[in-house]
């Protein structure tokens, strides 16, 4: 079974940044596409970005195009999302998840694609 941590929410003020991580346990964690996605209160959850096994392939929401950075590191078993310049509509719950599809240079937008979920970190952008 694999098991997704978060880490790194927490309050900012506008403009400013944070950094995700998330850490999976699991051997074929080098072979998963994974993602990250978010879900303020009432709201629908959203695909916020994803990156391929290898990180050759990489996908961002429009609204966080040229703000936001997903990456990993398989030795580590850790990907990270590195947020700049957010916006109070960045405030949510944002959570890591795991597609374990192996091997695949494919991403995946859609929630429904991904098989494990970790429990999420609060990010709250307010002055």
């Amino acid at each position: 079974q694999v098991q997704l941590v978060e880490s790194g929410g927490g309050l900012v003020q506008p403009g400013g940044s944070l950094r995700l991580s998330c850490v999976v346990s699991g051997r074929m964690f080098s072979a998963y596409a994974m993602g990250w996605f978010r879900q303020a209160p009432g709201k629908e959850r959203d695909f916020v970005a994803a990156i391929s096994w290898s990180g050759g392939s990489i996908d961002y929401a429009d609204s966080v195009k040229g703000r936001f950075t997903i990456s990993r590191d398989n030795a580590k078993k850790t990907v990270l999302l590195q947020m700049n310049s957010l916006k109070p509509e960045d405030t949510a719950v944002y959570f890591c998840a795991a597609d374990r599809t192996y091997y695949s240079e494919s991403t995946s937008s859609t929630k429904y694609d991904y098989d494990d979920w970790g429990q999420g970190t609060q990010v709250t952008v307010s002055s």
